[in-house]
């Protein structure tokens, strides 16, 4: 079996960083390639996308430019897409923060996002996260975040899966911007994976095969959470069927 994965971020920014982890993934009988995703004709060859970091806005025009839009977002709604950073918030359903003339959105998870969650780029910081699901998951992942967004708050959807808190920074490090951080409001019910803790510590979230990181795991060596990607949000999936993978758990 052969897993074509394409890169969004060729209409922006760097994108090596995730064609050489990919490039070295070892996982059962499956070939992994990727591509960089410029037309219409590109994105109809993949299985799967990753949206990585860059400007969410230019990310979003860039796409409206090249035709894209309508086609990411008909992707989204059957195929398994990752979203880091400025990927994440293109993913949510809901922004705040966005510039002037507002952000145009892909949808696809259910969360209201904020952008530049801790400030300009002086703030970047990384961390060391314990995260479920990892291979080696007593080893903590490095975290490396860069303007990176905060999600705010779930929105509750029935018709959608659960949504399944993979990563949690510790509330010490939240942002201290001298923004009113907001009382968190109910997590989905009957989901028992996510907290009614504060969900701006949620840094890593899956809901049904897609997948949202406010960091870049793709500066670093580790291939832990890209393995996580293909193994459980595209793998897992293949053999399932459109109305099976719309079921709660």
């Amino acid at each position: 079996m052969t897993l074509q994965f394409g890169d969004l971020e060729s209409l922006q920014g760097a994108f090596v960083e995730h064609q050489t982890i990919l490039s070295r993934l070892r996982i059962s009988d499956t070939a992994i390639s990727s591509c960089l995703v410029k037309t219409r004709e590109d994105l109809a060859k993949c299985d799967a996308l990753i949206i990585p970091g860059g400007e969410s806005t230019t990310i979003a025009l860039l796409a409206r430019l090249a035709g894209l839009t309508d086609p990411l977002k008909a992707f989204v709604q059957a195929k398994p897409v990752w979203g880091t950073c400025a990927g994440a918030i293109l993913l949510a359903e809901s922004v705040v923060g966005a510039k002037k003339g507002g952000q145009e959105l892909l949808g696809g998870i259910a969360v209201k996002m904020e952008r530049n969650g801790w400030g300009s780029q002086v703030e970047s910081f990384e961390a060391a996260l314990d995260i479920e699901g990892l291979r080696d998951p007593q080893r903590p992942f490095t975290g490396v975040f860069i303007r990176a967004p905060v999600v705010l708050d779930f929105m509750e959807d029935p018709s959608r899966p659960p949504i399944e808190v993979l990563a949690r920074l510790p509330s010490t490090l939240l942002p201290h911007s001298g923004k009113e951080i907001p009382t968190p409001t109910a997590s989905p019910s009957d989901d028992t994976s996510v907290s009614t803790g504060n969900q701006r510590t949620v840094v890593a979230l899956r809901q049904g095969r897609h997948l949202l990181t406010t960091f870049h795991p793709e500066l670093t060596k580790d291939d832990r959470f890209h393995d996580y990607f293909v193994r459980s949000c595209v793998y897992a999936t293949l053999s399932r069927s459109p109305v099976e993978e719309n079921k709660p758990n």
